[in-house]
């Protein structure tokens, strides 16, 4: 599969628009975007980290910009993060994208539903 350059760029903008506002890292949107384009879950995981890496660094630059970044919280849960990711990418590996589909959009609408209804 080649994707249509263009077409990853305007989705990178929107992808980066709200991984900014929203602090989430883009993967609650890059992943199902990759998916809806045909990717296997596993590619569109590799992928989106990919995306991430590169949207995170320029969010850093221009949130450090204006004081709001907590390094050494951001380092220690970067730490914890490194073996969830090793354990994360580990199990991935043993999930059909028929069923990833299904786990992707449980935890969106679940986390859709606690943030809307949170006081």
């Amino acid at each position: 599969m080649t994707p249509n350059p263009f077409l990853m760029i305007f989705l990178g903008v929107g992808v980066g628009i709200g991984a900014a506002f929203s602090g989430l890292g883009g993967g609650f949107l890059m992943v199902p975007l990759l998916l809806y384009l045909g990717y296997t879950a596993q590619k569109a995981v590799g992928t989106s980290f990919m995306a991430i890496l590169v949207i995170s660094v320029s969010a850093l630059i221009i949130h450090n910009k204006f004081a709001n970044v907590d390094y050494r919280a951001g380092i220690l849960l970067g730490i914890g993060g490194i073996l969830g990711a090793q354990i994360g990418a580990r199990l991935v590996e043993n999930v059909s994208t028929a069923n990833f589909k299904k786990v992707i959009a449980l935890i969106l609408v679940a986390l859709a539903g606690y943030l809307f209804f949170k006081k």
